[in-house]
C-alpha cells in the first residue's frame, strides 16, 4: 500500500472515531446531570449506568426513589418492576440471579440491559467483610428500597396429571365433585429450591444483604394463610407420610418474623390466591391475621399486588405494617351509578389509618 493511500486510510479511520467519540458525549451528556453510578458486573469489569428517561420525566428538583426489585423476573416481580420502571418517582434496578432470567425480564419488560444486574444475593458472603469489603455489584449501591418477590416456586407431576384426567368421567357422574379437583395432582420442588432454602434462609440473606447496603425500607412479597399449619400449600413437597420438603407457608412466616425483628422499616404484603387478570377490576381488602380466609373467593390479581407494592413505596411514611390482600368484586344495584374503584394508594393509605397490622404472636409454635 502507498504512503498516500496509508495516510487516507488512517484519516478515514481517525474520522470515525472522533464521530464516534461525539456522538457518545452527546448521548451521555444529559445523563450527567442526574448522575452516574459507576458499578461492577458479574465478570468484575466496570460500566457506567444512568437512566435517560428518569432525567427527562422528573419534575425540576425531584430526585429519584432507588428501588431494587429481588425475583424480578417472576410474575409477580416483573409486574413490580415493570411499574417501577415507568415511574418518574423511581430508578428501578431489577436483580436476578441468572443470565437466562435476565434475558427474561427484558423480553418482558423491554427495559434497557443496565437497568437488570445479575446477582445471587444467597450466595454473597457477609462474615469476612474485611476480605472482601463488597461483595455485591456496584449497581446496587445507594438503593432507598428493596421489594422482595422470591419465592419457591413448585413443579407440577405430569404423573398426577395423567391420573387426574383418567378420573374426570367418574367425577363428572359423581354429584357435587368437581370435574378436575386440584388437589389430586401433585408437585414437587427443584433439589435446592425448596422453601426453607429460597422462602426462610434466602429471604433472610437479602434482610441482611438490605442492611449492609443501608436500605432504609423492605417491601415483602408473602402469602395468606400462614396460621393454618394444615393449610394445603405446606403439604405441597411432602410425600404421603408428611416427610419432604414443604411448610412452605411456615417458612415464609419465620422470614417475616426475621425482617420484624431487623431494625428496618417493613411492609409485609399477604396476598390471597394470585391470578393474572388485569389489576384494578376488583375492591382491594386489606385485613390482618387470615381474617379474610373465612371469604369464599380468596383471589387477587398479580397487577393489584404490584399496585400495592408501589403503594407501600410512596405512602408508608415511616410506619412498618403487615396486612392481608384479596380483590372483591364489585356489586352495582340496579338504579345505582358506578362508582370507580379507590386505587391501591387510596385503599393502602385508609387502612393505615386503623393502625391495624399482623399479631406475629398469633399461629402455632416454631411458625
Amino acid at each position: 500500500m502507498s504512503s498516500t493511500n496509508l495516510c487516507f486510510h488512517g484519516a478515514r479511520k481517525f474520522c470515525r472515531l472522533l464521530v464516534g467519540a461525539s456522538l457518545t458525549i452527546v448521548f451521555y451528556l444529559p445523563s450527567l446531570a442526574e448522575g452516574f453510578a459507576e458499578f461492577r458486573n458479574g465478570s468484575g469489569n466496570l460500566r457506567r449506568r444512568g437512566s435517560l428517561s428518569q432525567l427527562q420525566m422528573n419534575f425540576p428538583g425531584q430526585v429519584s426513589k432507588k428501588v431494587i426489585v429481588t425475583g424480578a423476573a417472576g410474575r409477580t416481580g416483573s409486574l413490580v418492576f415493570s411499574l417501577l420502571d415507568a415511574d418518574p418517582r423511581f430508578d428501578a434496578v431489577g436483580l436476578v440471579r441468572s443470565e437466562a432470567g435476565a434475558k427474561k425480564l427484558i423480553a418482558k419488560t423491554k427495559c434497557a440491559l443496565e437497568e437488570v444486574v445479575i446477582s445471587d444475593v444467597t450466595q454473597m458472603q457477609f462474615d469476612n467483610m474485611e476480605r472482601d469489603s463488597h461483595p455485591w455489584p456496584y449497581a446496587l449501591d445507594n438503593a432507598d428500597a428493596i421489594v422482595i418477590c422470591t419465592s419457591a416456586v413448585p413443579q407440577i407431576s405430569k404423573l398426577s396429571v395423567i391420573k387426574a384426567i383418567f378420573k374426570i368421567p367418574m367425577n363428572i357422574l359423581t354429584p357435587k365433585k368437581k370435574a378436575l379437583n386440584f388437589r389430586d395432582l401433585q408437585f414437587k420442588y427443584k433439589p435446592g429450591q425448596y422453601p426453607e432454602m429460597v422462602d426462610y434462609i434466602g429471604q433472610k440473606k437479602q434482610i441482611d444483604f438490605a442492611k449492609k447496603l443501608g436500605v432504609k425500607h423492605v417491601v415483602l412479597v408473602s402469602s395468606m394463610g400462614v396460621l393454618n399449619p394444615n393449610n394445603f400449600l405446606n403439604q405441597i413437597g411432602k410425600d404421603k407420610e408428611g416427610n419432604g420438603h414443604g411448610d412452605i407457608l411456615i417458612w415464609k412466616r419465620k422470614s417475616e418474623k426475621y425482617l420484624c425483628l431487623s431494625e428496618l422499616q417493613y411492609t409485609i404484603i399477604h396476598p390471597g390466591g394470585l391470578v393474572d387478570s388485569e389489576p384494578s377490576e376488583m375492591e382491594l381488602v386489606l385485613d390482618v391475621d387470615d381474617t379474610l380466609m373465612k371469604n369464599e373467593k380468596k383471589t387477587i390479581s398479580r397487577g393489584d399486588v404490584a399496585n400495592l407494592c408501589i403503594a407501600a413505596l410512596t405512602e408508608s411514611g415511616d410506619r412498618s405494617v403487615s396486612f392481608d390482600c384479596i380483590g372483591k368484586e364489585r356489586v352495582v344495584k340496579e338504579g345505582e351509578e358506578s362508582v370507580d374503584v379507590k386505587s391501591a394508594e387510596e385503599t393502602f393509605g385508609s387502612f393505615l389509618k386503623t393502625g391495624k397490622t399482623a399479631d406475629y404472636t398469633l399461629g402455632p409454635r416454631g411458625m
